[in-house]
């Protein structure tokens, strides 16, 4: 009796939260059978904040699952490799390992696929940001020009045609 007490006081021990977390991704599956739309699925396993957005990525050819860009209803499958691209040109890749419907807890969606993923670019090899001041104002044509530089040398934008003086000066 004291026990059964103690287990209903209110501390889950990791066993107890493990098996929750199996019971919540066996609920999220689908079916005998059942089929799971790909914008769906990265939505449920967190490669996508919204479904909507899924379904988005999968419509600017952000997604593409076998090397093929897929629509938003293509049905995904166990052991496909699903390629998403993300914001700020980060490449995503995972291999399905189960099926899930339902958007669940992180520790449980990882568990869905294994990443093969490329490391991010180290934080060296980005662009730095060009700062004014405070209250500066407005740039001007020459210091646009300057910004533009120097994101074209980072490889951050396109590189803008160099404008000469009829003397061969530059105009910058």
């Amino acid at each position: 009796m004291a026990s059964d007490t103690a287990s209903d006081s209110g501390s889950d021990t990791g066993s107890d939260t493990a098996s929750a977390a199996a019971d919540a991704a066996r609920a999220a599956a689908p079916g005998a059978g059942g089929n799971v739309r790909i914008d769906s699925w990265i939505w449920s396993v967190r490669l996508a904040k919204t479904r909507s957005a899924g379904a988005t990525a999968c419509r600017g050819g952000h997604v593409k699952v076998n090397g093929e860009r897929v629509k938003a209803a293509y049905n995904v499958r166990v052991g496909d490799e699903v390629r998403v691209r993300q914001a700020g040109g980060h490449e995503r890749v995972v291999i399905v390992k189960r099926l899930i419907r339902k958007r669940v807890g992180a520790p449980v969606a990882v568990e869905c696929y294994v990443d093969n993923s490329p490391p991010p670019p180290p934080r060296a090899a980005v662009a730095p940001v060009a700062i004014r001041d405070r209250g500066a104002g407005r740039p001007t044509k020459r210091d646009r020009r300057d910004m533009d530089r120097l994101r074209a040398t980072f490889g951050a934008g396109p590189v803008p045609p160099a404008e000469q003086h009829r003397d061969g000066r530059d105009k910058g």
